[in-house]
């Protein structure tokens, strides 16, 4: 079959978008699949479709969180997919919103981290991957709330991948840059280099089949992020227009 046959592996977000994407590849690899998402109508469809176990969870929701991880049982490895993102400039602030891509961006994704990350460390095994962004590597205009949340989780994984180095746990971070989702169709603006969720899907394949930490993706337009972080500030504004 492939690379994760006969590992059983959480996906949270995965009934839409890239998570579909990814469950569908990595399904066909041989991969167990226990797939969480809110809407849980939708999570049946994908699950009966995928032969995969459903579980529904709302990651800004503690005790739902709890509640999956309570049923969840023994899992390889779990990939963080789930995310909101609303466009938004410091002029039309919204604060619900920005606390919604802060909540579950950020912090659903370490009280998932919290669910199953202590069962890995005990037995010393273990597979986590989490998805940033090329929008968390610095600040952007009309980002707020998306690009400080994936922010986070990016640095999240990096100390991770610092700390589990050498435990038999491998930790891994994706950052994609433009997918083709119901989340980018908000945007009014051109989106260089926009992947379909098949393409991005399979730049994540081949990083989880890897040994290598990290991929940010596509590669021509990652350059524009990575090295950024060494320009002045003064520069770096100077790339974009005011949000």
């Amino acid at each position: 079959m492939g690379a994760f046959e006969g590992k059983r592996y959480w996906l949270v977000g995965g009934s839409d978008g890239l998570g579909l994407a990814l469950a569908r590849a990595m399904r066909a690899e041989g991969a167990d699949l226990v797939i969480s998402a809110r809407n849980a109508e939708r999570l049946a469809a994908v699950c009966a479709e995928l032969g995969a176990q459903a579980l529904p969870m709302d990651m800004a929701d503690a005790s739902s969180v709890a509640q999956a991880a309570g049923a969840l049982g023994p899992v390889d490895g779990v990939v963080l997919l789930a995310a909101v993102y609303w466009p938004m400039s410091a002029h039309a602030l919204d604060a619900d919103k920005l606390l919604a891509m802060c909540d579950v961006n950020l912090t659903g994704t370490a009280r998932v981290l919290g669910a199953v990350l202590p069962a890995m460390i005990a037995r010393g095994a273990g597979h986590v991957v989490l998805t940033g962004s090329l929008a968390g590597y610095r600040g952007l205009p009309g980002a707020m709330g998306y690009a400080a949340s994936k922010g986070g989780a990016m640095v999240l994984a990096e100390s991770l991948y610092a700390d589990l180095r050498g435990s038999g746990i491998k930790v891994q971070l994706a950052n994609p840059g433009f997918i083709q989702t119901r989340l980018t169709a908000q945007n009014s603006f051109a989106m260089p280099f926009i992947m379909t969720p098949e393409k991005a899907a399979g730049h994540m394949m081949r990083l989880m089949r890897s040994n290598r930490f990290k991929s940010s993706f596509p590669a021509p337009f990652s350059w524009l992020f990575r090295y950024g972080q060494g320009l002045p500030d003064w520069l770096w504004y100077r790339l974009f227009p005011r949000g």
